[in-house]
């Protein structure tokens, strides 16, 4: 029979706050109550009559709470197939009734993870007895309701009331799944914080990311797409049209690169595709983001903006004559939000602290593949200088900067700047000299001088040609990782031109 009704039900919460409406409801259907705890005190708050686990069961809570409901009275009465004669007499001989409906909710572990708890405290909100039951009723879907979460109250409730405080099979399998949604994200978490810096024999690659935001579309309008996770942790969105897929990962990329520029002068960078078109820092956030747009207008048309400072009233006016998708800012002036609200579908987005996974996994043939997080950023303390000649102070802030925007730019890819100013990148080619070509050729059609600016790669070079075309444009100082069989030739390229290299011996491809 697909149509079951509600006779009696096992509420056993940790968040009781929405709960008052369904019980409620299941006070008016004459449904009998069984419970724990805190769970059972406010239901008879609420003035239901209700039947502790305790008395069903006839053995104590114990151990401080941490067996209460592990038993066969309880587990008996949601797992018993009621379509099995054998399983309905066992019943009866027991004495154990139906168990109709399953609330539960775990205890709050991610959340006793991300406030920093004590190891001890972590373990304690490690759930057993609620997700062992939130299984028990997600198997017995068949005959058994469960509910996992808060969220569901309100929507259960509206069914329970529209069915006359019955179910169908369709919607007791939907709120199964939900539950083994639930509990398989439970125990990835729980996996993640026990195993950090264990090597578990022949472990699996356990990834879970919830809540799902479905997509407008994917990369393109034929496919579709969804977002994982949870952004209102990253950001608090204050305007504009919902997030794409392609935004999504252009917000990720200016976000990694401005991280590299969170401390210090103003800085604004605007990203195309994933990579930098213009990044710039000044005494001021509009010099920042004047000086940024000059690198390449073209390209900035419809891109994403971040910045590294409250965006004020003189930045929002710059800002209000270019047409971008996003601007990403931590925090935006009073006499600002107004300006840059009277675009209807801009983004804005007011960015949260938050930290980012130290891994990055992605997918790829029929598996994925995972790596750790590339935070390793070179400072001028990591170069090593191998010329004759040494970089000016002057430069060497200017290869700093470079080097920065280098490692989070597309590879093959060279950077060419000043300090506090990229002037050009070539980016993604298949050759490193096509990349420095590309360079070259962009920054003079904006206008710029390339003599005494500085050149970053985010690889060896394996031949001096690049070393050469770069000297031939004025270039004065090089900084690259090295490890080339050919690093001399390189070196011995830059002594007679007089241009200065240092390696810092870290790459930073970007595929």
């Amino acid at each position: 029979m697909s149509s079951r009704p509600i006779r009696a039900a096992l509420l056993s919460v940790y968040h009781k706050d929405r709960l008052a409406p369904l019980v409620q409801l299941l006070r008016q259907h004459g449904v009998t109550l069984y419970s724990t705890g805190g769970t059972q005190k406010f239901l008879e708050d609420e003035g239901a009559e209700v039947t502790a686990v305790e008395d069903l069961t006839g053995f104590p809570e114990v151990f401080g709470g941490r067996v209460k409901t592990l038993h066969p009275k309880v587990f008996g009465g949601i797992l018993h197939r009621r379509h099995e004669d054998g399983d309905l007499a066992q019943a009866e001989q027991h004495g154990i009734p139906p168990i109709d409906l399953v609330v539960v909710d775990l205890y709050p572990f991610e959340e006793t993870v991300a406030s920093g708890a004590e190891e001890q405290d972590v373990i304690e909100k490690i759930d057993i007895g609620g997700i062992s039951l939130l299984r028990a009723a997600a198997k017995n879907f068949r005959d058994v309701l469960v509910v996992s979460s808060r969220d569901q109250y309100a929507a259960v409730t509206e069914l329970l009331t529209t069915k006359n405080g019955a179910t169908d099979l369709e919607d007791r399998r939907h709120y199964a799944a939900a539950a083994f949604a639930t509990t398989s994200h439970y125990d990835s978490e729980i996996f993640k914080y026990v195993s950090q810096d264990t090597a578990v024999a022949g472990a699996a690659l356990r990834l879970s990311a919830q809540p799902a935001t479905p997509l407008r579309y994917g990369e393109n309008p034929h496919q579709a797409g969804t977002f994982y996770g949870d952004l209102s942790a990253l950001f608090d969105q204050l305007h504009g049209k919902q997030l794409s897929y392609n935004n999504l990962v252009d917000v990720d990329a200016a976000v990694a690169l401005m991280a590299e520029f969170s401390d210090g002068e103003p800085a604004c960078a605007i990203l195309k595709h994933t990579n930098a078109c213009g990044v710039a820092q000044a005494a001021t956030l509009r010099d920042s983001y004047v000086n940024a747009l000059s690198c390449d207008p073209t390209s900035a048309f419809g891109g994403v903006i971040i910045v590294n400072k409250e965006v004020d009233a003189a930045t929002a006016a710059e800002l209000n004559q270019l047409f971008f998708e996003v601007l990403i800012a931590p925090g935006f002036a009073a006499d600002a939000l107004p300006v840059l609200q009277s675009k209807k579908n801009r983004i804005l987005l007011l960015q949260k602290p938050v930290e980012f996974p130290k891994k990055q996994v992605k997918t790829l043939l029929n598996g994925i593949i995972e790596q750790d997080a590339d935070r390793q950023t070179e400072a001028a303390a990591d170069f090593r200088t191998v010329t004759q000649s040494a970089p000016t102070a002057e430069e060497t802030e200017a290869l700093v900067f470079a080097a920065k925007i280098c490692k989070h730019t597309k590879s093959n890819t060279i950077v060419l700047a000043r300090a506090g100013q990229l002037l050009a990148s070539g980016v993604g080619q298949t050759s490193r000299v096509d990349a420095l070509r590309q360079a070259i050729e962009k920054a003079r059609a904006f206008g710029f001088d390339l003599h005494g600016c500085v050149m970053a790669s985010d690889a060896f070079f394996p031949f001096p040609d690049c070393v050469e075309i770069a000297g031939a444009a004025g270039i004065r100082a090089v900084v690259q990782p090295g490890g080339s069989i050919k690093d001399a030739d390189s070196v011995k390229a830059c002594d007679e031109l007089g241009m200065a290299m240092v390696l810092t011996g870290v790459r930073h491809f970007k595929h």
